[in-house]
């Protein structure tokens, strides 16, 4: 769960550019996620397989 925060904080500083959750982990990650008050700023795409690749907004999605 740290993991995830620091995560976020990384995609939120440009640090990284984007993040790929595993379908297995993406429950997790998604819990952590919702609590993080720039959710909005988090987009999140699916790709085959079931994995998601997040990447942060400068503008929240409405």
């Amino acid at each position: 769960m740290e993991d995830y925060k620091k995560v976020l904080e990384q995609l939120k500083n440009g640090e990284i550019e984007k993040f790929e959750v595993s379908k297995e982990d993406f429950l997790q990650f998604r819990a952590v996620l919702v609590k993080d008050e720039h959710f909005k700023h988090f987009r999140g795409e699916a790709k085959q397989g079931g994995n998601v690749i997040f990447t942060f907004l400068e503008k929240p999605r409405s």
